[in-house]
Order: structure tokens, then sequence, then C-alpha cells
């Protein structure tokens, strides 16, 4: 299949110098739109997300669910969660999972992440190339693992020594070849939904049979 990626690019608008005060009083006045807001030092990135994103956070999302049902791993979605470190980091994910600390937060209403571990898989679907932020968001989180598809590639960036390093194999799952999921993802656009979840949980069961 032919590689593509996003298209059009996302509305995105980007600022600097922006107050830690000024982040929380645009979570507060923003908090009724379907936007992400991402806050690095300073540096604020605000997104309107594209159906396209939307859709494929939901595709990609639910392979993970079927990668723990078929390996028995117990898992806590918490979907586009804002997650901050105060005066420093914050952020909506496109889609994250508790996994090995899912019975801690089990049950919670609030993460506060100076007390409460981050995520250990955070998804990223890149629009518009612009995935750095959220790596850098993630890595001040001290998230483990961060998949990002593109549209043509899906990367599996793992935290060592405080900085992602992509990998082919995940440390949620390192029993099954991710990488090959992109040609599920790469027929979601043509393909009925609920069969290419079951296309996809068929392979699953054919990994790891």
């Amino acid at each position: 299949m032919t590689a593509k990626t996003f298209t059009p690019p996302e509305q995105t608008v980007q600022l600097s110098g922006i107050s830690w005060q000024s982040y929380e009083t645009m979570l507060a006045e923003f908090s009724y739109r379907r936007l992400r807001l991402r806050y690095n030092r300073g540096n604020l990135e605000i997104i309107v997300p594209t159906p396209e994103r939307e859709f494929y956070k939901e595709v990609l999302g639910r392979f993970v669910e079927t990668l723990a049902e078929e390996l028995a791993v117990r898992i806590e979605p918490l979907g586009s969660t804002t997650f901050k470190l105060p005066e420093l980091v914050g952020a909506e994910t496109d889609g994250c999972f508790y996994i090995q600390n899912a019975s801690a937060i089990k049950g919670k209403k609030r993460i506060n992440m100076s007390q409460d571990l981050p995520p250990e898989l955070v998804l990223e679907i890149d629009v518009g190339s612009r995935s750095e932020i959220i790596l850098q968001i993630c890595a001040s989180l001290g998230v483990p693992e961060v998949w990002i598809y593109n549209g043509s590639q899906l990367r599996i960036n793992r935290l060592e020594n405080k900085e992602y390093v992509e990998r082919d194999r995940s440390l949620a799952f390192p029993i099954v070849p991710i990488l090959e999921i992109v040609r599920f993802l790469e027929q979601a656009e043509t393909m009925d939904y609920l069969e290419l979840v079951k296309a996809f949980q068929n392979w699953v069961k054919s990994q790891i049979s």
C-alpha cells in the first residue's frame, strides 16, 4: 500500500512566553471545547483535532485493548486525561493506558502527577509532524512508552536515560511484533471498523498461539 501522511494539517496555535497560570486559565476556559493544550516550560501548543486524528486514536486505542484482552493483561484506559507537573508541563494525550500500575489508579477521580505514577503507554496521532512536544512532555512526566502513528509509520518510543529511543519491541506487549500493526491501520479508512477489529484480533491470536 502506498505510504501517506495525514492531510490536511490540523489547525494549531503555538505560543511562547506563557505563564503556568495563563495555561491553567486557558484549560478552564476551553474545558467545554474539544481542544488539546500542550504546555512545555513556557511554550504552549493549542490543537484543534481533525476527524482524522480522532478516528485513528480510537482505532489504535481499540487495538491496544484487543492486545490486552488476548494477552490477559490488565489495563486502565484514561483517554485524553490532562496530566500536569505544576509550573513545568501539562498535556492531553490522544490516548493513554495504565498497565503495570493499573491497580494503583483504579477508581481515582483525579490524577496528581506530584504523587501518582504516569501511564505506562501513551498514544499520539501525528498530524503535521508535531510529535516532538508530546515526547518532551511525556519524558518530563516519566512515561515509559509512547506510540506515534503518522499515517504511514508506527514508531515505538521507549524512555531510556530520560530520552526516547525508537525500538522495534514494546515494553507493554513485548511478545507481539507491534510495528506490524501499521498494516491494519492502513486498512482503517476502507475496511469496516468491526471487521478490522476482528481481523486484528485474529492476527494477535496467531502471534501468541
